[in-house]
C-alpha cells in the first residue's frame, strides 16, 4: 500500500512554478536566468500601501480577523466593485483569502461533486483543471485558437453543455493569452447560460487593471446571469501585492457562505496586515496602477516588436494581462547539436539551457503548440532575453516546410 493518496500522486505540479524553481537553482549556480515565465510584476507594491501596512502593525492589527476579513476591508471592496465595475453587492456577499488561487479553490471544492462537470476554455490557467480534478469533477474543454484571439464562440459553449455541467471557468483579461472578451461576446455567452439555470459561472478578473483597451467588462454586469456569477479578483497584479496573499470573491451569499465554511477548516483567514493595506488599496491613490499599466504597455509593444522579426513565430495582439501565447510550431523538428524540438516543451527546455531564458510551454495551458512569455520585467531585461531568444532560434536548423509570416 502507497504512502500517499491518489489525489495527490494523480496531481500535476504547476508548470509554470517548477518553471521558477528551475530557475532559481540555475541562478544559485550562477547562471544569469532572464526568467519570463511567472506571471508577477516586478514593481514594488506602491508606497501608499506599504505604509498603510506598517501603520497597522503598529495599531495592533496583528490578531486572528473573521474567517471571511474584516467588515472594513470587505465594504472597501463592495466600494470598488460600484466604482469600477456598477456592481451592487453587500459586504456578506465578499469573501477574503489566502490569494485569488485560494478563491478559486474554496468556490470549486464548495460546488463541484464526483461526476459533475467543468467547462474551461482553452488556453486556461492550469490551476483551473487541477482544482476541478481535486474536487472529484470532470473537466470538459473548449480548444481555441490564434484565429479567434483564443476567445470561444456561443456556439462551442452550446455545444460543451450536458445535464453534467455544473460550472464554467475562464479569464478576461486571460492568462495566458492577454486577451479581453467584449461586451457584446460576453453577451452573446450569456445568451446560452439564461437557457441553462443550473451553470455557476467563475469569472477570473484579476488581470482587471492591466487592460490595453478600456474599461474592463464583469460577466457580472449582466442582471439575468449575476446571481449565478461569482466574481474572482485580488491585489496581486494590479497592486504588484503578489506576496501579500489576498484574493477575494463576490459571490451569490450562499456560495459566499458555503466558501467561509470551506475556509475555516484550511487556512482561516488570511493576513491581518494585508487586509489593512487593502483598505488603502481599494480606497487610495489609484496613479500607481496607472503607471504601471503604461509600463506594461510599452513592455508589450517591444516584445511585438522583437517577435515580429523572428521568422515563423505567430502571435496575437494581447489587449490585456502580460503575456504573449505564440505560436512556435514551425520549430517542431528542428535539431541543433544534441536537441530535437519535437514539442513546445522541447523548445522552452532548449531555450532555457542555451539561451538562459525561462519560459513555459503551452502545453500546460491546453494549446501544444504555444509558448508564454511574461513581460513582467524591465525593457533592458526584455531586450536582453530577446537577443538570446534570436540567436538561439537561428542556430536551429528548421525542417523543411514554408515559413509563416
Amino acid at each position: 500500500m502507497g504512502v500517499l493518496s491518489n489525489r495527490i500522486t494523480k496531481l500535476l505540479e504547476s508548470e509554470t512554478l517548477q518553471m521558477a524553481a528551475i530557475s532559481r537553482e540555475m541562478r544559485a549556480k550562477g547562471i544569469d536566468i532572464i526568467d519570463l515565465s511567472i506571471g508577477e510584476p516586478d514593481f514594488d507594491t506602491p508606497e501608499n500601501i506599504r505604509i498603510a501596512a506598517k501603520q497597522a502593525i503598529d495599531q495592533g492589527y496583528t490578531h486572528y480577523t473573521p474567517v471571511s476579513g474584516y467588515i472594513d476591508v470587505r465594504e472597501s471592496i463592495v466600494r470598488k466593485l460600484k466604482r469600477d465595475n456598477n456592481l451592487d453587492f453587500i459586504t456578506e456577499q465578499i469573501i477574503l483569502s489566502t490569494g485569488a488561487k485560494q478563491s478559486i479553490a474554496n468556490v470549486v471544492l464548495s460546488i463541484i461533486d464526483e461526476g459533475d462537470e467543468a467547462i474551461i476554455p482553452a488556453p486556461y490557467w492550469i490551476t483551473y483543471l487541477a482544482q476541478v480534478q481535486l474536487a472529484g469533477g470532470n473537466n470538459v474543454i473548449i480548444n481555441t485558437n490564434m484565429e479567434c484571439d483564443y476567445k470561444i464562440t456561443p456556439q462551442q459553449l452550446e455545444d460543451a453543455i450536458t445535464i453534467n455541467t455544473k460550472l464554467f471557468v475562464f479569464s478576461s483579461p486571460c492568462n495566458p493569452s492577454g486577451s479581453v472578451y467584449s461586451y457584446e461576446e460576453l453577451k452573446s455567452l450569456v445568451q446560452v447560460f439564461e437557457k441553462y439555470p443550473n451553470i455557476i459561472i467563475i469569472s477570473d478578473e484579476i488581470y482587471e487593471y492591466i487592460n490595453y483597451e478600456g474599461k474592463h467588462v464583469s460577466i457580472a454586469q449582466f442582471p439575468s446571469i449575476k446571481d449565478r456569477v461569482v466574481v474572482v479578483n485580488g491585489l496581486s497584479k494590479g497592486y504588484a501585492m503578489t506576496g501579500w496573499r489576498l484574493g477575494y470573491i463576490a459571490a451569490p451569499v450562499d456560495i459566499a457562505r458555503a466558501c467561509t465554511k470551506m475556509q475555516g477548516q484550511f487556512t482561516s483567514a488570511t493576513c491581518s496586515i494585508t487586509q489593512r493595506a487593502c483598505i488603502e488599496a481599494m480606497d487610495g491613490d489609484q496613479s500607481s496602477v496607472k503607471s504601471m499599466l503604461n509600463h506594461f504597455y510599452n513592455r508589450k509593444e517591444l516584445v511585438k516588436n522583437r517577435l515580429s522579426k523572428i521568422p515563423g513565430i505567430r502571435y496575437n495582439d494581447p489587449a490585456g494581462a502580460f503575456y504573449f501565447f505564440p505560436d512556435i510550431s514551425h520549430f517542431f523538428g528542428a535539431i541543433h547539436s544534441s536537441y530535437i524540438i519535437n514539442d513546445a516543451g522541447d523548445l522552452v527546455n532548449y531555450l532555457l539551457q542555451e539561451a538562459h531564458v525561462a519560459l513555459v510551454s503551452g502545453k500546460a495551458f491546453g494549446n501544444p503548440e504555444c509558448i508564454r512569455i511574461s513581460y513582467a520585467t524591465s525593457e533592458d531585461k526584455l531586450h536582453i532575453a530577446f537577443d538570446r531568444i534570436e540567436k538561439a532560434l537561428e542556430a536551429l536548423i528548421i525542417p523543411e516546410h514554408e515559413v509563416v509570416s
